[in-house]
């Protein structure tokens, strides 16, 4: 199949950037969208040009560094999945394909479709972790936990940081993010001592670099794990309580 690619471009974080156009031939409807990028960056290499930067690792829909707007969808047209995983028969014979990177202010470009996430960065090191005492490893069934709090807790754990529910969000909003980072941990017994500073701290993290949830749903439609909004609510509820948690303990110091 034939398509034509119109491709940002920009040279690095303070430089003007401008949409350039390149024709992707000959491509296998099997190939993935990656590994059509990776055949015209062979071509553009061979003739002597800069090829196309984009991000990527695993290439299995589990890092989350490959996200890219496509058609000015998140990942792409192919819902609860990855750029990686997301197939060229997928466009049709002739299609122009628009590739963006995200487009937030707390990811600035680094180069052409690569951003610098960072900012998720600073939101777990905030409080995405459990404090535990050092030694050896207790048995695996020494703390039991609930089967629907085990599951829901591996739901938000399938979070892969891509970014999506950001760039889909019309005001740039990490909602979707840190409360599944947050779920994830405070739903397990061994989150609990923690679990109103943790709260409180990745909470007020992301509220230094990106917007306000106003329940759109854009997040939930473009995350390719389908991450719920539920667990923007219980972040919700919890912070409120962990306010409460810090009035009280506050008036008793």
């Amino acid at each position: 199949m034939d398509v034509t690619l119109r491709v940002w471009r920009q040279a690095g974080p303070d430089a003007s950037g401008e949409f350039k156009t390149y024709e992707a031939t000959d491509i296998s409807e099997e190939a993935s969208f990656l590994e059509m990028l990776d055949i015209v960056n062979e071509r553009l290499n061979l003739a002597g040009e800069e090829p196309i930067t984009f991000e990527h690792d695993c290439r299995e829909g589990i890092c989350g560094c490959c996200g890219l707007m496509i058609d000015g969808q998140a990942h792409g047209p192919q819902q609860g999945t990855a750029t990686c995983q997301l197939h060229m028969r997928k466009f049709d014979d002739g299609d122009t394909i628009v590739i963006e990177p995200w487009r937030a202010t707390a990811f600035p470009v680094i180069k052409d479709l690569m951003v610098d996430r960072s900012a998720f960065d600073e939101i777990v090191t905030a409080g995405g972790f459990i404090s535990a005492p050092t030694g050896t490893a207790p048995d695996a069934n020494l703390i039991l936990v609930p089967k629907d709090a085990a599951e829901a807790s591996m739901d938000a754990a399938a979070c892969i940081g891509c970014a999506a529910c950001v760039a889909a969000c019309p005001n740039g909003a990490a909602q979707l993010f840190t409360s599944a980072k947050i779920a994830h941990l405070s739903l397990l017994p061994q989150g609990q001592p923690e679990r109103w500073s943790r709260v409180s701290a990745m909470v007020e993290t992301m509220e230094e670099y990106f917007g306000s949830c106003t329940n759109h749903g854009e997040c939930e439609s473009a995350c390719p794990k389908g991450i719920s909004l539920d667990y923007i609510a219980m972040m919700n509820r919890d912070y409120l309580k962990a306010m409460v948690y810090d009035r009280r303990h506050a008036g008793q110091e």
